[in-house]
């Protein structure tokens, strides 16, 4: 009886769970990071705090309505013959209209600044989207990098195993020695750790992407289409805007000097900087205040000559001539963090600068041993096959065939490397240029 709800309960829940695997390609990965990933939210609320300063910028700027008032019970009343000096007990209440500006309007200059840094904060948001959706596709990289090596440990086993059991009827009828057999047997032993070795690296790179993205549960993966063997410059290959008139590698410079949302932040943080200077020194500017005021006061017992209320306004100028050398300190310091953001905008340039070669670089590598990796694998496939007939037939020795087949096992993993790698690398460089948030967009 347990025995059938065992498998009832295998049919019900397992078979079901295992025939709706969920498929993910590159771009179903890209969009659950983009929704998932913590990273990220912690840059969408640098946006809302961002948005938040500007609003309490602008509350600066609008005139404050407040409302008072008081209640005073005295010990002792004193009556004079016409009015009363000293009340029972008095109550006052009343508004108060209050707006304190900077006759440098160094208040709309902090306005300005609020803007600006939500902008920043935007060009930010979007440079940890980009650094994250790299991130993805190496790890995405990497799982198909894992299963090419579980097809090729499994193809291995296979070969190695037609080669033991051609091994043993050739010892049968004495054609060979016990040893050609044992080797067989270890390399075949090899193999089947190797292949055991490959299905936990898989499962290890599946979590890893798993992690990445933010899923949970099985999945399977969808490998994108991609022409491996298109020269990455060649007109509308891989959507590099390089047609500039320079050398290649000098018209992608210009395109990351362009599009690069590290540096368009930074060039926001210098324009922020230098309108920071011209709100420290209005600091030296004096201060209008201006108050408009409605009171009202009840006494009891109440007197004729009190005044019972009030409208009145009052201007005010506040003029601070010393303050301890504070303006002086705040506005040399809003200088050197301006000369901070020129040197960190320099440095920003140059370091793009050598990051798009090296990924321009890396890419051409790539690209450049493809076909003889192609090449390679199919002289070393065709070896192994040769070979294997050879000592089928008493033409070759065990040696000779384990050697074709390293040469063939080496040649595949390096070749579907390569072509992993070469796919990443468009990517790298897209994101050296600032062009992969676009890309991954269009799609």
């Amino acid at each position: 009886m347990k025995r059938m709800l065992l498998i009832l309960f295998c049919l019900i829940f397992i078979v079901p769970c295992a025939a709706f695997t969920e498929e993910y390609s590159l771009d179903d990965f890209y969009n659950l990071a983009l929704k998932k990933n913590e990273t990220i939210k912690i840059a969408e609320e640098d946006i809302y705090i961002s948005e938040r300063d500007k609003d309490m910028a602008m509350a600066v700027l609008i005139p404050k309505l407040s409302a008072f008032g008081s209640h005073t019970e005295y010990n002792d009343g004193q009556d004079g013959s016409s009015s009363t000096f000293q009340p029972e007990s008095s109550t006052s209440w009343g508004l108060r209209l209050t707006q304190s500006l900077s006759l440098s309007g160094k208040e709309l200059k902090a306005l300005k600044i609020a803007k600006e840094a939500i902008v920043k904060t935007g060009f930010d948001l979007d440079s940890v989207k980009e650094k994250y959706l790299l991130t993805v596709a190496s790890a995405y990289y990497e799982v198909l990098k894992a299963l090419k090596a579980l097809e090729i440990a499994n193809a291995n086993v296979e070969r190695l195993t037609k080669h033991r059991d051609a091994a043993k009827i050739r010892l049968k009828v004495g054609e060979i020695t016990k040893t050609v057999l044992l080797r067989a047997e270890a390399e075949l032993a090899g193999s089947q750790s190797e292949l055991i070795k490959a299905e936990n690296n898989l499962k290890l790179r599946k979590t890893v992407l798993a992690r990445t993205v933010g899923i949970t549960g099985a999945y399977d993966i969808k490998e994108t289409a991609v022409k491996e063997n298109t020269p990455p410059f060649d007109k509308g290959a891989a959507g590099f805007p390089v047609d500039c008139g320079l050398p290649v590698v000098d018209c992608l410079k210009q395109t990351a000097l362009l599009e690069r949302l590290e540096l368009k932040s930074v060039e926001i943080q210098r324009q922020i900087a230098r309108e920071q200077i011209k709100y420290t020194k209005g600091s030296y500017w004096p201060n209008l205040s201006i108050e408009g005021v409605y009171s009202r006061k009840e006494d009891r017992p109440d007197s004729a000559s009190s005044n019972k209320e009030s409208i009145y306004g009052i201007l005010r100028l506040d003029f601070p001539f010393y303050e301890g050398g504070l303006r002086v300190a705040e506005v040399q310091q809003s200088v050197a963090k301006e000369r901070q953001a020129e040197y960190r905008l320099a440095d920003l340039r140059n370091s793009i600068a050598v990051e798009v070669e090296d990924s321009y670089l890396n890419l051409m590598t790539v690209f450049s041993v493809l076909d003889k990796l192609q090449a390679e694998t199919e002289y070393a496939r065709d070896n192994f096959k040769a070979v294997s007939k050879q000592f089928e037939y008493g033409l070759a020795n065990s040696i000779d065939v384990m050697d074709a087949n390293t040469l063939l096992v080496t040649s595949e993993r390096e070749l579907f490397n390569a072509m992993y790698d070469y796919q990443l690398a468009v990517l790298t460089l897209k994101r050296a240029t600032g062009t992969l948030l676009k890309t991954v967009g269009k799609q």
